[in-house]
C-alpha cells in the first residue's frame, strides 16, 4: 500500500476544483441571460392558474350569484330604459372588480405579509412577468361569471342580446385595470389586514358607484364615479344595449378603460419592485 501526502491530495483536488470553476483562460463564465417578458409571463401565467383554481372557483360562484341577487333586487324598483342597462352594466363588471380587485388584493397582501415575495425576488423573471401573470390569471376566472350575469340580466330586463359579443373586450380591458389596482393596493398596504380592507372597500365602490345609474348619483360622488377604473367598462357594455349602438363612443370608453389599465399595471410594477427590494 502506497501512502499518499495530504498536500499532494489537497492540491490535485485544489487543481481540479479551479479547472471547474473556471476557463482555461481564466475569464469567468457568464452568467445565463435574463428571461424574457414574454415566456415569464405565460410560466407565471400558467402556475397562478393552476395554484387558484381549487380555491378561487367557490369564490366565483359566490360572486356571481351576488351580482345576480343584486339585479333581482333592482328589479323591484327599475322598470327599464337606461337604468336598467346601468344596473345590469354594473352588476356584471362587479364580478371582475370581486375577483379582479378585491381577492387580487388580498393575495399580495397575504404574499407579502408572508414573505412570498422573496421567492418571486428570486426568480430569474422581470417584475411585470409577476405582476400581469398574477393579475391575467385571476381576470381569467371572470369570464364565466360576467357572462352568465351578464345574460341573466338582459333576459331579466328584456334587454337585447345581440352586442353581448362586447364582453370579449369589455372582460379583459376592465379586468386589466381593477387587477392593476388590486395588485397595488395589496403591494403598498403596510398590513394584510389593510391590503384586505382597502380590497372589499374598492369593490363596495365599484357596487355602488357601477351599480347605480349616473344620474342618480349627487355631484361629488359623479365626479369619484369617474375616477374609478371599472366605470368606462360599465358605460360601454350599458351602451351597447341600445337598439343602435353609438360605436364610436363605445370605443371610446373601451380606449380609455385601456389606458387606465396601463397605467395601474404600471403603478402595480413599481409597487412589486418597492415590495421586493425591502
Amino acid at each position: 500500500m502506497s501512502i499518499v501526502p495530504a498536500e499532494a491530495v489537497s492540491g490535485r483536488a485544489g487543481t481540479a476544483a479551479e479547472t471547474v470553476n473556471e476557463p482555461a483562460d481564466g475569464v469567468p463564465a457568464p452568467l445565463a441571460p435574463r428571461a424574457r417578458l414574454l415566456p415569464s409571463l405565460a410560466a407565471v401565467y400558467r402556475a397562478q392558474l393552476s395554484r387558484a383554481r381549487v380555491a378561487r372557483i367557490p369564490l366565483l360562484f359566490v360572486a356571481t350569484f351576488q351580482s345576480v341577487g343584486i339585479m333581482i333586487l333592482m328589479r323591484g324598483v327599475v322598470d327599464g330604459g337606461d337604468e336598467a342597462r346601468a344596473v345590469v352594466a354594473g352588476s356584471s363588471v362587479l364580478v371582475v372588480a370581486f375577483v379582479a380587485l378585491n381577492l387580487l388584493a388580498q393575495y399580495f397582501g397575504q404574499l407579502r405579509a408572508s414573505g412570498g415575495l422573496d421567492h418571486y425576488a428570486t426568480l430569474p423573471v422581470p417584475p411585470a412577468a409577476v405582476v400581469l401573470g398574477a393579475a391575467g390569471a385571476y381576470a381569467s376566472f371572470t369570464v364565466p361569471g360576467t357572462a352568465v350575469t351578464a345574460v341573466a340580466g338582459s333576459v331579466l330586463f328584456q334587454l337585447p342580446l345581440t352586442h353581448l359579443w362586447v364582453l370579449v373586450a369589455v372582460i379583459p380591458l376592465s379586468g386589466a385595470a381593477l387587477a392593476g389596482l388590486g395588485a397595488a393596493l395589496g403591494l403598498l398596504a403596510p398590513r394584510q389586514e389593510l391590503a384586505t380592507l382597502l380590497g372589499q372597500l374598492g369593490m363596495s365602490a365599484a357596487l355602488l358607484l357601477g351599480v347605480l345609474p349616473a344620474d342618480r348619483l349627487p355631484g361629488p360622488i359623479g365626479y369619484a364615479r369617474d375616477l374609478l377604473p371599472s366605470t368606462y367598462g360599465v358605460e360601454a357594455l350599458a351602451r351597447t344595449f341600445d337598439a343602435r349602438p353609438d360605436w364610436p363612443v363605445v370605443a371610446f370608453d373601451l380606449a380609455v378603460c385601456a389606458a387606465v389599465g396601463v397605467c395601474s399595471l404600471a403603478v402595480a410594477t413599481w409597487a412589486y419592485r418597492r415590495a421586493a427590494v425591502r
